[in-house]
């Protein structure tokens, strides 16, 4: 598995980051490609709350596709991109899985689901991130931070 990001080639200050790569669900690959991004990041002077946001939405969407997207399949690998420069971060996030509505799942803050200790991922994503966008089929997401202006 690569998934150590390269700046990219080009008169670009400062640089553009990128990686393309499979990961599978082993606790201690996530954590190392989590920690390639967040060196991208921080190398292109994000604060510590964007990297925050950025790690937290990151991990979340792949242990989906792996933990949800896959259900049984729990060997087969995730499918990840990301692109960062100066003003966004840009992520996808694609399982092998038959893919959701993300319309159906419930709202974490209902009464009824408050104190269940799972189901707030997406709902952490949305809050986080520029945007979250599913494909059509479900399986696929996309997210993405733009900087906020200082």
């Amino acid at each position: 598995m690569s998934h150590n990001p390269q700046p990219r080639p080009g008169a670009q200050d400062p640089p553009t980051y990128s990686a393309s790569f499979s990961l599978s669900d082993d606790h201690t690959r996530i954590h190392a490609a989590s920690n390639d991004l967040l060196k991208a990041v921080a190398d292109l002077g994000y604060n510590t709350a964007s990297q925050f946001a950025i790690r937290l939405a990151f991990e979340e969407a792949i242990l989906n596709g792996l933990r949800h997207g896959h259900k049984a399949l729990t060997s087969t690998p995730v499918q990840i991109e990301w692109q960062a420069d100066q003003n966004t971060i840009t992520m996808n996030i694609t399982d092998q899985g038959p893919g959701f509505d993300p319309k159906g799942v419930p709202d974490p803050t209902d009464p009824d689901r408050i104190e269940l200790p799972s189901g707030r991922g997406l709902l952490l994503m949305r809050a986080y991130m520029s945007t979250v966008e599913y494909n059509d089929k479900g399986n696929s997401v996309r997210l993405v931070y733009t900087r906020p202006s200082d």
